[in-house]
C-alpha cells in the first residue's frame, strides 16, 4: 500500500522549490529593470557629443558580479557600467547611479523585503505592474512605455508557463499549499497564492501550478485542478495538503482517485496551538 509521510525536511524541501523560482524572478525582473534604467540614461544624453563627434555617454560592459540579499536568498547580480564623459557646473565629472539599486548596496529595503513577494502575486495573478511600477516607474527613470513593455513581457512568460503541456509526465503525489502575503497588496487582503508541487517518478520534484485564490477556496482550488487536467494532467496517487483547504473537496470532484495525505506539520501545529499557522513566504 502505497502511503507519503511528509516530514519537516521534506516540506522544508518544497517550500525551497518556491523559494528557488521567486529569487530566479525576482533577479531577471531586477536585471531587466536594471538594463532598462541605463538604457533610458544613454538614450536622454544621446544628442551630447564631445568635438571629435563621439558620444559623451556610451554603455561600457557590466560590473563584477554582487549579490544582493533577499527575503528568498541572496541574488547575484552585474549591473551595466556607463561611461559619462560629461562635467557639472563645477567641473566634476558626471558619474551614472542607479536609482534602483544604488552602487555598493547589498541590501535594498524594497528589493530585498518586498519583490520577491510581488513577482510571486504577479506570477499567480498575471498582474505583474505593481512591481515593475512601484519600483522602477517614474522615479528610478523608467519611462510608462518602459514599464508597459515589460509588463507585457513578464505577462508572456507567465501565460507560457501556464499553457504549457502536463501529458509527458507522471506525479507519484502532489503537495498544495497557499501562500498568504506578508505585504498587503490592495484593498483585499483575502487573495492568496496557490503553489502546487509535484514530485514525478524519478524523484524529480517541480512546481505544476500556481494560481490567485480565494481564501483557499474549494472553487478557488477546483478551477486550478480542472486547469491542470485540461492541460493533459493524469490523477496523481497521493495529494498532500494542509487539513484546512478547501482543496479537498476539489481534489474529490476532479481527480476522485488520488488518495488524500494530511500534511504531519501542519497536523502537528494544529494540535499544539489553538490557530493554525500561516504559511508566509
Amino acid at each position: 500500500m502505497l502511503r507519503v509521510v511528509q516530514d519537516e525536511t521534506e516540506r522544508a524541501e518544497f517550500a525551497g522549490i518556491l523559494d528557488e523560482i521567486v529569487r530566479d524572478g525576482a533577479r531577471r525582473m531586477l536585471a531587466v529593470a536594471l538594463e532598462a534604467e541605463v538604457d533610458a540614461y544613454v538614450a536622454a544624453a544621446k544628442g551630447e557629443r564631445a568635438d571629435s563627434g563621439r558620444a559623451l555617454v556610451t554603455r561600457n560592459g557590466k560590473a563584477r558580479a554582487r549579490s544582493v540579499v533577499t527575503g528568498a536568498g541572496a541574488l547575484e547580480i552585474r549591473s551595466r557600467r556607463v561611461n559619462d564623459k560629461r562635467t557639472d557646473e563645477h567641473g566634476e565629472r558626471v558619474r551614472f547611479a542607479s536609482d534602483i539599486l544604488p552602487p555598493y548596496a547589498r541590501r535594498s529595503p524594497k528589493v530585498s523585503e518586498v519583490l520577491p513577494l510581488l513577482y510571486l502575486h504577479g506570477l499567480s495573478s498575471g498582474d505583474f505592474r505593481p512591481a515593475l511600477s512601484e519600483f522602477f516607474g517614474s522615479d528610478a527613470g523608467l519611462s510608462p512605455a518602459a514599464i508597459t513593455r515589460l509588463t507585457k513581457a513578464w505577462e508572456a512568460e507567465r501565460e507560457e508557463f501556464k499553457a504549457r503541456s502536463l501529458k509527458d509526465r507522471d506525479y507519484v503525489y502532489i503537495w498544495v499549499d497557499g501562500v498568504h502575503f506578508n505585504v498587503r497588496l490592495g484593498d483585499d487582503d483575502r487573495l492568496c497564492c496557490l503553489v502546487m508541487v509535484g514530485c514525478r517518478l524519478d524523484g524529480t520534484k517541480e512546481l505544476i501550478a500556481l494560481a490567485e485564490g480565494y481564501r483557499e477556496s474549494t472553487e478557488s482550488w477546483a478551477e486550478l485542478l480542472r486547469a491542470c487536467k485540461k492541460r493533459g494532467m493524469r490523477a496523481p496517487a497521493v495529494a498532500v495538503g494542509d487539513g484546512a483547504l478547501g482543496f479537498w473537496a476539489a481534489i474529490r470532484d476532479v481527480f476522485p482517485e488520488t488518495r488524500p495525505q494530511r500534511d504531519w506539520v501542519h497536523k502537528t501545529v494544529r494540535t499544539s496551538t489553538s490557530s493554525g499557522p500561516t504559511a508566509i513566504l
